[in-house]
């Protein structure tokens, strides 16, 4: 396992975070086989770990935390994230001092742990000036309850205005961005990969496998596997769309040039996303120990400038083959018509 600087935070971490989206109602329910899969990829070498407040409202930070007691906290990089709502009552959710103080709290307690060493917002939140967020978050960095922040699918341009509004205040600034990003959601090439790279961001990137798509179960000729992100994300797997059709197209190709190559789809998939430069760490979020075990060798790939080239070829860089579904939702996820999806 390779590690990497988290851009300049002074902290490094392993090319493969582990996501913690899928353990708990969610995902996985079962504790002790996600604890099990926790300590898996502990052992497998990876030292990040990534949740969220809101995954399964709270059980997955739960769950990380039980897996980190008696003694691995001190070896783990631990990350999670606020401002997504928890539910339609007004201030239950976004990015202002009095919730974010008050999650990260309640986040501390169900990790188990007296400090954070990467605390991202979830959505900016259009209804909250940002000074105020990077006030709150400075100053808990101040009180050591978190060692550094960042945010999560901002635009360029939100990249940008967030730096200046830190150094025109002199406040923290964002030191981490975290995209979605693989072969079928290339759009961040163009413009968020070389911003963070110009403000020496690190980048975790989530979605390696475009949410299922590059795993293998999506073929030509095949029924469509029944899943509950179908339900929640029709636009995205619905085949009867053109996009998705290209999608199904694309996929196609990959599987025949992942196999010419001598790789899984999965496996080429993530070293796809490990080799851009801009990237620290990709995010794997398996719900199971063969999904993990399955993404594991991926560490290992180091895709030739061929494959790569022949990659470039089947989805041209900075294109999104789905952009209405796959793009990167930058409308605030905090805004009530996408509650209520």
């Amino acid at each position: 396992m390779e590690y990497r600087p988290l851009g300049r935070t002074g902290i490094s971490v392993s090319e493969l975070c582990l996501g913690a989206m899928m353990f708990g109602a969610a995902g996985n329910p079962d504790h002790d086989e996600s604890i099990r899969i926790i300590h898996r990829a502990l052992d497998a070498g990876i030292n990040m770990i990534d949740t969220a407040d809101v995954y399964s409202f709270g059980e997955s930070e739960e769950i990380v935390g039980k897996a980190l007691a008696g003694g691995l906290r001190d070896d783990v990089v631990l990350a999670t994230k606020v401002g997504l709502p928890w539910d339609d009552r007004p201030g239950r959710g976004g990015t202002s001092r009095r919730w974010i103080t008050r999650s990260v709290e309640a986040s501390l307690r169900r990790l188990g742990t007296d400090r954070i060493n990467l605390y991202q917002i979830h959505r900016l939140d259009p209804a909250t000036d940002l000074e105020e967020t990077l006030g709150a978050l400075t100053d808990l960095r101040a009180q050591g309850k978190i060692r550094a922040f960042g945010a999560s699918t901002v635009p360029a341009s939100g990249i940008v205005e967030a730096q200046w509004v830190a150094q025109r205040r002199g406040l923290g600034r964002f030191r981490t961005e975290q995209p979605p990003y693989n072969i079928l959601t290339r759009e961040i090439e163009s413009d968020v990969l070389p911003t963070a790279q110009r403000y020496g961001m690190g980048v975790l990137t989530y979605s390696p496998l475009a949410m299922g798509w590059l795993t293998g179960r999506y073929r030509a000729g095949m029924q469509a596997p029944d899943s509950g992100r179908a339900h929640v994300f029709p636009g995205r797997f619905d085949p009867a769309l053109p996009a998705n059709r290209r999608k199904l197209e694309a996929t196609e190709a990959l599987a025949v040039l992942a196999d010419e190559s001598g790789l899984s789809l999965i496996e080429m998939a993530i070293a796809f996303v490990l080799r851009h430069p801009a990237v620290t760490s990709a995010i794997i979020g398996p719900r199971t120990m063969d999904h993990l075990e399955s993404q594991l060798p991926a560490a290992d790939v180091r895709l030739s400038t061929e494959v790569l080239d022949r990659i470039d070829e089947i989805v041209p860089p900075g294109v999104t083959l789905n952009p209405e579904a796959d793009n990167m939702s930058f409308s605030s996820a905090l805004e009530p018509a996408n509650r209520r999806r």
